[in-house]
């Protein structure tokens, strides 16, 4: 039993603090994606969790506000899928429980389109815009459970001011979930 189960800290693995160090802007959809997808697969090679990857950018100068990995079975929580992360971190920095009125419009990029769970987060959240890559079907092809999610969830967001962006760089994206699955990553939902 986990006599520590009143207090919750979540952290970033360390090597993607690492990262973080420096300011970094980008100003486009994919150069976006690359690095979501890069950051998806420096997570499998330092095994600490799974193969997804998320990173909130401001919209206007295309800063990196905030990134996220999976880190569900890194920290024992099923909640912290990288898009969770990822707005979880930039809400602290921002210093607001919405990014919608923290000063500039925000966008969510993730390396996977959302499960049900990080659907729900994104809208709540207040981002303005979300950037997918790989697929819901790329993701249960490898085992994944993304729950219920439908074409009327993102026609949802989209009437609630959110601009969706799909299969961005979905090829590159979809890779990294099949070498994860490869390499005997864990399926932790299926």
């Amino acid at each position: 039993m986990n006599t520590n189960a009143h207090v919750l800290t979540i952290t970033l693995p360390d090597w993607l603090q690492r990262r973080l160090a420096m300011p970094v802007h980008l100003h486009d959809d994919e150069s976006r994606m690359r690095l979501v997808i890069d950051l998806a697969r420096e997570n499998i090679t330092h095994g600490t969790g799974g193969p997804f990857a998320a990173a909130v950018f401001r919209a206007g100068d295309g800063l990196l506000v905030a990134a996220g990995v999976n880190s569900v079975t890194r920290l024992n929580n099923a909640m912290l899928h990288a898009e969770v992360v990822a707005l979880m971190f930039a809400q602290a920095r921002v210093g607001s429980y919405s990014l919608r009125g923290a000063g500039a419009p925000y966008e969510l990029v993730t390396s996977c389109e959302p499960c049900a769970m990080c659907l729900g987060a994104t809208l709540w959240s207040g981002v303005q815009r979300l950037v997918c890559g790989a697929t819901r079907d790329d993701a249960e092809r490898i085992g994944f459970d993304e729950g219920p999610v439908f074409a009327e969830s993102y026609a949802y967001l989209e009437r609630r001011g959110i601009a969706v962006v799909r299969q961005v760089l979905r090829t590159e994206a979809a890779d990294v979930l099949d070498w994860y699955l490869r390499s005997g990553g864990i399926v932790y939902n299926g």
